[in-house]
């Protein structure tokens, strides 16, 4: 009898074990060569049968070995419940099942620190979802019609002057600029987050993108799309789609060479410049591109070898806020003849506000946005610990930007953009109207994007393996072979539709508080039943 090791690693201690049915099963071989992360295998088991020939019972035994898939169980090909095996089979003889007494802490101490690529914190309660929509205009100030009437739904990007700052003169019976004024791009207040072209496939990013022009050019809707950190493919920098992006720079500087390198052959401005101080997938933690998916073409684009990029959690070049405004008026703004936007990102933090008044007082006007991100959003492959225990929740913080604001009289000057959980429960119009009414001038989303493109991780621990670039689903790798899942024109085309449907949800919410345009720092129009909520926000309390 062998010794039992109660240390050694069993399917039973993984997150996620595979039922399987050998009388269905047809030994195709399918799920076997779907699964990327090469956690089933076809093995050889042995049977002994007992059968009788005769009348009378007579018994025999017959002993076969026949092939069946097997469930391996190791850490490092472990199963994650992707189902890809399920979506492959045709008898439906094998499919992943959760399981909920698996020995989490122990394997974690095998393995070191946990990786994951997306949030668990969904059961966290969500500020938002005690917030609703409590002035309904009626007899004293009429609805719209969401059907019929028509509605401005743009949000500024770039610097907006106050009317006493602006350089007029007046000559005779007209006004005339004596001199210019800082760029500003009215744009739609769903914006499309900041994911690089190394962390998601070229097959995914060009999925997004193709969204984005169409919904431009055919759907007449002005959504713009941030680059990322990681430089752009230079057949986009010298095309008429950049103006569309917004191009992101990031503390590890990658892909700048080449941007800067391709400015004498663009045709067009981009539509913003974004310097990320930090975000919320994992603020005060520096992001991580894995080697395995630092691909020829992202080698080229960064010009840099095969090997693991580490972004440094601080901008390198950027060490106070006042050093954040010179370096932008220095460097960024000059590069493009002061007319581009350009913004910051910052993860939500309880030094947000502090930041948000010196970028309000910046004398030079030059700073076009404010880009804040909580800790209920973020796709990036971070540790679990960092995803879960670090940062702030978005709601209560741009509030308190925008009251900062207010209270100076400098409301609107420096638009405000909220991120961080938007839709994260599937409602992203309504948690947008209710981000603007408390003072943000848009959202952007980054998560709800791969969810549209098909990802199939969540929030309970599925998948959730961005970082190790054995995406099942072809999103988040550069594996040639496993791109090719990802079908992009279908991807595309659910993201078009997702947002005409965001864009008729959101005129459905503006038409019965009365306006035409975003109700920006509208709060009146909100209460909330948590007296909690209401007292921190500034908000009507109901019962």
């Amino acid at each position: 009898m062998e010794t039992v090791t109660i240390h050694d690693i069993t399917v039973n201690d993984l997150d996620w074990t595979i039922a399987y049915q050998p009388e269905l099963c047809t030994l195709c071989g399918s799920c076997v060569a779907a699964c990327t992360f090469n956690a089933i295998e076809v093995t050889a088991q042995a049977r002994t049968t007992t059968f009788s020939e005769t009348a009378f019972p007579k018994p025999q035994k017959k002993r076969q070995t026949r092939p069946v898939i097997r469930q391996k169980a190791s850490l490092t090909d472990r199963c994650v419940g992707c189902g890809m095996c399920e979506k492959i089979c045709p008898n439906h003889a094998i499919h992943p099942v959760f399981n909920p007494h698996s020995r989490k802490n122990f394997i974690s101490s095998r393995q070191g620190p946990p990786r994951q690529g997306g949030r668990s914190n969904l059961n966290r309660q969500r500020t938002l979802d005690s917030i609703v929509i409590g002035r309904i205009s009626q007899m004293t100030d009429p609805a719209l019609d969401s059907e019929r009437h028509t509605f401005d739904l743009c949000a500024p990007l770039g610097r907006v002057l106050a009317p006493s700052d602006l350089p007029l003169s007046v000559e005779g019976d007209s006004l005339r600029l004596v001199a210019s004024v800082p760029p500003v791009r009215w744009i739609y207040p769903l914006l499309f987050s900041d994911m690089s072209i190394g962390a998601l496939s070229t097959r995914a990013w060009e999925a997004i993108a193709l969204a984005v022009s169409y919904l431009n050019e055919e759907c007449h809707l002005p959504v713009r799309m941030s680059s990322g950190e990681g430089g752009m493919p230079l057949k986009l920098l010298t095309s008429d789609k950049l103006q569309y992006m917004i191009i992101q720079i990031a503390s590890g500087h990658f892909g700048w060479n080449r941007i800067v390198r391709a400015l004498p052959f663009m045709r067009t401005d981009p539509a913003g410049i974004l310097i990320k101080i930090g975000q919320g997938a994992k603020p005060g933690d520096g992001g991580l591109l894995p080697s395995n998916k630092v691909g020829p073409h992202i080698q080229a684009i960064r010009g840099v070898p095969k090997t693991t990029l580490h972004s440094p959690a601080n901008h390198q070049g950027l060490y106070s806020i006042e050093e954040s405004v010179q370096k932008m008026h220095l460097s960024l703004n000059a590069a493009f003849g002061f007319r581009v936007p350009v913004a910051i990102k910052c993860a939500a933090s309880a030094t947000s506000v502090a930041v948000y008044n010196n970028l309000l007082r910046d004398p030079y006007h030059i700073c076009g946005g404010f880009f804040l991100d909580g800790i209920q959003g973020g796709t990036g492959a971070a540790h679990t610990v960092s995803l879960d225990h670090t940062g702030h929740p978005i709601v209560s913080k741009i509030r308190d930007c925008y009251q900062a604001a207010v209270r100076q009289g400098l409301q609107g000057q420096i638009p405000l953009w909220a991120g961080g959980g938007i839709g994260m429960t599937g409602q992203a119009a309504a948690d947008a109207f209710k981000m603007i009414c408390l003072g943000a001038n848009g959202v952007f989303i980054g998560k709800l994007l791969l969810q549209l493109l098909g990802c199939v991780g969540d929030e309970y621990g599925r998948c959730n393996q961005c970082n190790t670039g054995r995406c099942p689903t072809g999103i988040c790798t550069q594996d040639y072979r496993l791109m090719q899942r990802l079908d992009i024109d279908t991807a595309a085309e659910n993201i078009v539709r997702y947002v005409l449907t965001f864009d008729a949800e959101l005129k459905k919410l503006l038409a019965p508080v009365g306006n035409s345009s975003l109700p920006v720092g509208r709060s009146d129009a909100l209460l909330s039943w948590d007296a909690d909520i209401a007292a921190k926000l500034g908000i009507q309390y109901a019962c």
